[in-house]
């Protein structure tokens, strides 16, 4: 299925969603950016139990399309006078908030630079693959700008606040083996078996149960709560996945001593 520059392939219970734009290595213009919210619209209101996300070409996504044809021009006395919104508020942090909400887990298979936008795109994944080529820019600074897109509250969960101010100050390429010993992503692979690794991860995710999407939200909320609050989630999400046909199931296999046939229900 394709969304103009987004292609949408349903998989062995898998969407996977390529950024497909080569030409701009997969950067965010405006119809990539309306294409990719209507393929979200189908992975939501789909079959799908987990989304793999990568990028056609030699790249997953290098950030904000600056030299988009498409992009009405900015109207900044309007912005500053609070009567326009900017691109952050009308898309960018809309999308990611919706790809947080997501109730099944998501892979990322990172080919190439991920920059700017991209590489929070990139992070925003549970399970992070990269290609031995792959390298992520926090390139705002190059242009003036800030960090964007969640990066500046994920980057020091993930690799501590040091290396995420000297990724975002220096601007510097950081090499996917480097991000892996970092711990900012899971797994690096060879070039050629990105897609068949990412794949076959995000396949053993679909046929799991429907808790998997609970764990991540647990552990998307976690990041903000203190114990206390924690608990009381774990708690709720608990019952919730009790009440699963795939718990009863889970708990059917244990005791017959054979694998469990998950539905995500």
């Amino acid at each position: 299925m394709r969304h103009g520059r987004i292609s949408l392939e349903l998989r062995d219970g898998v969407a996977i969603m390529t950024l497909n734009d080569p030409p701009v290595l997969n950067a965010f213009g405006l119809k990539l950016r309306e294409d990719m919210t209507e393929a979200l619209d189908a992975v939501e209101s789909g079959s799908a139990r987990c989304l793999l996300i990568t990028g056609a070409g030699r790249a997953f996504c290098s950030g904000a399309n600056l030299n988009d044809p498409d992009r009405p021009p900015r109207d900044r006395a309007a912005e500053a006078r609070g009567e326009a919104k900017s691109d952050l508020e009308s898309w960018y942090n809309p999308t990611f908030m919706r790809l947080r909400a997501l109730q099944i887990p998501v892979v990322a298979a990172i080919n190439g630079i991920a920059a700017g936008a991209g590489m929070s795109l990139a992070l925003s994944a549970d399970i992070k693959i990269a290609g031995r080529s792959a390298s992520f820019l926090q390139a705002f600074a190059r242009i003036g700008l800030v960090p964007d897109c969640g990066s500046s509250w994920i980057l020091p969960r993930l690799i501590g606040v040091a290396r995420a101010l000297e990724l975002s100050l220096l601007a510097e390429r950081l090499p996917a083996e480097t991000a892996l010993a970092w711990g900012m992503i899971n797994r690096v692979v060879d070039d050629a078996a990105l897609m068949d690794e990412a794949v076959a991860t995000a396949r053993r995710l679909a046929e799991g149960p429907r808790s998997l999407g609970l764990i991540r939200q647990l552990y998307w909320e976690g990041l903000e709560n203190g114990y206390a609050a924690q608990l009381a989630l774990e708690a709720k999400l608990q019952s919730v996945a009790g009440l699963s046909a795939d718990y009863g199931e889970g708990v059917a296999a244990f005791r017959e001593k054979r694998a469990a046939r998950f539905t995500g229900r």
